[in-house]
């Protein structure tokens, strides 16, 4: 479990404690089931990053949005949108290996995170990672749940591909900006887990 999400665990757990001590059991269920559910939504499992060469992985655990292709004229780089529901690990990884050299936070409001408006609206902390031939910028945005963006690493830290970064708290969505040199394999629709499935590889 990520150590963000302790105190989620903690607090149920000891208000769980108090009905139990004065021998009310019953009133101990739900206070637990929300500790057990906190336990599972910060959850941090073990991923295998891949570790050929040239490809950028997924940033974040989800089902794909939107893939937005560059085009050269009002799009010059790809997108593709993650969307992350409350059951999803909410571990953000870094897409590439590289140097963080910006990373931007920005206020807003909490649109629905499927919602293409959410990524100019909404609350936001975006990361521009300078890899090998390439630089992508990978941004976490708040929805409607999720009240609490958290980045762990500073501009000017080396990340490896599928190293992780931060998390959003409750649902939310994970934006990853990819320049034109990089062929998109992602799909609308398709599942993806962070640090682990490839979305896209450089052209050579």
């Amino acid at each position: 479990m990520v150590r963000d999400g302790i105190p989620y665990v903690v607090i149920p757990l000891v208000l769980a404690a108090l009905p139990v001590v004065f021998g009310y059991w019953l009133l101990a269920i739900p206070f637990v089931a929300i500790a057990l559910f906190m336990a599972y939504f910060f959850r941090d499992p073990h991923r295998p990053v891949p570790t050929e060469s040239g490809i950028v992985v997924a940033p974040a655990d989800g089902r794909v949005t939107m893939v937005r292709l560059a085009d050269g004229h009002d799009h010059p780089e790809s997108l593709v949108s993650i969307f992350l529901s409350p059951l999803d690990v909410h571990i953000n990884r870094s897409p590439i290996g590289g140097v963080i050299t910006e990373i931007a936070y920005k206020s807003g409001k909490f649109v629905m995170a499927t919602k293409e408006e959410s990524r100019l609206l909404n609350e936001q902390n975006a990361l521009t990672i300078q890899g090998d031939g390439l630089s992508v910028r990978c941004t976490q945005i708040a929805g409607v749940l999720a009240r609490r963006i958290v980045c762990w690493k500073q501009t000017g830290d080396r990340v490896k591909c599928g190293e992780r970064f931060g998390m959003i708290k409750f649902g939310s969505r994970t934006d990853l900006l990819l320049p034109p040199n990089v062929d998109v394999i992602a799909r609308e629709g398709m599942k993806v887990k962070g640090g682990v499935t490839i979305v896209g590889r450089i052209r050579e």
